[in-house]
């Protein structure tokens, strides 16, 4: 159990961290409204990643015991898609770094609470980046023993619960944070800090 919440909360904080579109507008949308939407906003990001989470560790646990002939390629190359998760993210922050370009968006009328929490569960669920990383993690971890469901249930409510508080904080830091992490440098650091992690856990699942 203790692993399978150390594997979430690493998920979680690995898809988290970095801070695109979605954070910045979260930031944005707290500043302009209240720390009240905002957190229901951060948590509809959370609630996304974790059913990607959920999904991913059901379907890959059963794709997993139905591959286990080849479950040693397909860790490779879990480890492999991992790794360009990596190398993508990374160098896109560096190429907008140099650029110094920062996404801008057109600032929608304030949201309810209720509102927030949906839209921003809506737009989280479209990100494909989000499935791909927690299929290639649940895949390239599988092993021949089946999980068992209190450990998936660990890992989900894990990724969730890291996805979350690094959501609140986004929320909850105000302008100034909001400043920190989503201007030219930050935006760099969060991503890099992000393809660090994906690294690591594709190394793990290679070695």
């Amino acid at each position: 159990m203790t692993a399978a919440l150390v594997a979430g909360l690493v998920a979680g904080y690995g898809i988290a961290v970095p801070v695109g579109a979605v954070g910045t507008y979260l930031v944005s949308l707290t500043a302009r409204t209240s720390l009240r939407t905002g957190v229901c906003a951060a948590l509809g990001v959370a609630a996304a990643d974790g059913i990607y989470a959920l999904l991913a560790t059901v379907g890959g646990s059963a794709v997993a015991a139905v591959l286990r002939p080849v479950l040693g390629p397909l860790r490779w190359a879990s480890a492999l898609v991992l790794l360009t998760l990596a190398a993508w993210g990374a160098t896109t922050a560096v190429r907008s770094y140099r650029a110094h370009r920062l996404t801008t968006r057109i600032a929608p009328p304030p949201p309810s609470p209720a509102r927030a929490f949906l839209s921003l569960l809506g737009l989280t669920l479209l990100n494909p980046t989000t499935v791909i990383y927690f299929a290639a993690l649940v895949l390239g971890t599988g092993t021949a023993d089946a999980v068992r469901p209190v450990d998936q249930g660990v890992f989900v409510l894990a990724a969730f619960a890291a996805s979350a508080s690094w959501q609140v904080l986004l929320a909850g830091g105000g302008a100034l944070l909001g400043r920190a992490l989503t201007g030219h440098r930050g935006r760099l650091v969060t991503a890099l800090v992000s393809s660090g992690v994906m690294t690591v856990l594709a190394v793990r699942m290679a070695g």
